[in-house]
């Protein structure tokens, strides 16, 4: 290949690359300022008790392994990864909530990609790290988790953790990318209106890096 060969497939590999950035950002308008007006730890604060108390209420019976959960006392939907979370590896939960909380969940998704495109922002899905555990599973979990405890909210149904680190870009093409940073500040705006809305509980976990959330009436 000579010179003005490569010359010519260079500039035609920079334009389709050019042209797919301008097309995003036509299509999504300028990026608009990500600013979250709070405090996560202040705003996100609900006391494990009161986690408690509204799990007990919606939520099952607790069981004390994966076979018992087959039998729960009110029946649960699984939970997959869809167009708006992502389910990730579970390794001491199992993917069911009660309905309550699947809608929460779904809402929480929605309402994250819709927040993002109205940000003119790329859109992004959350990550559910942990849902529905087993008394089994609590035990296992003791030993390198030290929020960890005996009475878990997870062990109803009616609690999962989003991942405030880690989100997957939908669009892996487009070149416009936000930051885990600027995206946990978005997150925490559609929390705190759902929040508003007396939706959940809420726990900003810093050392596990998730929110911590219960379904309520």
């Amino acid at each position: 290949m000579n010179l003005i060969c490569k010359t010519t497939l260079f500039l035609t590999i920079v334009c389709v690359f050019m042209s797919v950035g301008m097309s995003c950002r036509q299509k999504r308008g300028e990026l608009k300022r990500i600013w979250y007006n709070g405090s996560y730890n202040r705003d996100f604060n609900d006391l494990n008790n009161l986690h408690i108390a509204s799990a007990i209420e919606l939520g099952i019976s607790p069981v004390a392994n994966r076979e018992e959960a087959e039998h729960a006392t009110r029946k649960m939907k699984e939970i997959k990864t869809n167009k708006y979370y992502e389910v990730e590896p579970l390794t001491h939960s199992l993917p069911f909530l009660v309905p309550e909380a699947e809608i929460l969940l779904r809402d929480i998704g929605k309402n994250f990609q819709d927040t993002l495109q109205n940000l003119n922002a790329p859109l992004y899905k959350i990550k559910v790290t942990s849902v529905t555990r087993t008394a089994s599973d609590i035990k296992s979990l003791q030993k390198g988790n030290i929020n960890s405890t005996d009475n878990s909210a997870h062990l109803y149904g009616t609690t999962f953790d989003i991942s405030w680190v880690r989100y997957t870009k939908i669009d892996v093409k487009d070149t416009l990318d936000i930051d885990s940073d600027r995206l946990k500040m978005v997150l925490a705006m559609v929390l705190r209106d759902l929040q508003k809305e007396n939706r959940y509980y809420i726990k900003h976990e810093r050392k596990q890096g998730c929110f911590h959330i219960t379904v309520r009436k």
